[in-house]
């Protein structure tokens, strides 16, 4: 069996010859590979399980290195047995050209099958070395490829906005000066005080009057000031209550 082709790696050409000589890539791009050691610099032992038409077997076997030319190049030297099922021997030419950053692999195989294998004849022999040399190189193409890929740059991450403390309100100061209820209660209370002295006549009456007023105003300044320090409800005086005070302090004012 000859077969030829060529396969083009995403990657430079020193990169493609270290992933050659690395036994974990192998391993994972050879179809049905189960184990692939590394015993010498020159020399890997294998397990692999492949079908060709209505035959399977598992092939034990060793790859050799020969003709290194490190990193243009080397040819593998195959040796496998599959039992019953028939054994390989042959050899593969492997070179490693530059090409527009990336890497071009011709390979040229050469290899005897026999046992139960042979009788299959050539064709279905061929299509099926053509089938898993396309598998071998399509993965050992991602996976170099994956790793000469450049990461890209992390984005800058944006800086924190920060946002300005807003202005705490100016407390309000209670107002001062003298209350416009209190004023205009003092002005009611002097007025009523008048016109009720006016009403019983001159002289000494006037001043009833006035002293009637002037009660009125302690009283309404005390409910005031107490109402605003201990915060109770506001005082009123009913009609029968403000009659009572009145009469009060008429009877007072004639003694």
């Amino acid at each position: 069996m000859n077969m030829a082709g060529e396969q083009r790696i995403a990657a430079p050409r020193a990169r493609v010859w270290e992933a050659l000589n690395d036994p974990g890539i192998l391993r994972a791009s050879i179809p049905g590979c189960q184990s692939l050691e590394k015993v010498a610099d020159d020399r890997f032992t294998a397990t692999v399980e492949v079908k060709v038409g209505p035959i399977g077997a598992r092939f034990k076997g060793a790859v050799s290195l020969a003709d290194l030319d490190p990193p243009y190049g080397y040819t593998l030297i195959l040796d496998g047995n599959g039992g019953i099922a028939g054994s390989v021997r042959g050899s593969a030419k492997v070179r490693l050209n530059e090409d527009a950053g990336g890497t071009l692999i011709p390979y040229e195989v050469q290899a005897q099958v026999g046992g139960r294998m042979a009788q299959l004849g050539g064709p279905i022999i061929d299509a099926t070395a053509k089938q898993l040399a396309g598998k071998f190189f399509s993965r050992f193409g991602e996976i170099v490829g994956a790793e000469a890929m450049p990461v890209p740059p992390l984005a800058p991450q944006a800086a924190p906005v920060t946002v300005p403390a807003l202005p705490e309100a100016p407390a309000v100061a209670p107002a001062g000066g003298l209350p416009v209820a209190w004023i205009l209660a003092t002005v009611v209370a002097a007025l009523v005080g008048f016109l009720v002295g006016r009403g019983q006549g001159a002289g000494g009456s006037d001043w009833a009057g006035l002293s009637i007023g002037l009660l009125l105003i302690v009283v309404a300044g005390a409910a005031f000031e107490y109402g605003r320090r201990a915060a109770a409800p506001v005082l009123m005086l009913d009609n029968a209550l403000l009659r009572r005070l009145i009469a009060n302090a008429k009877q007072d004012a004639k003694e």
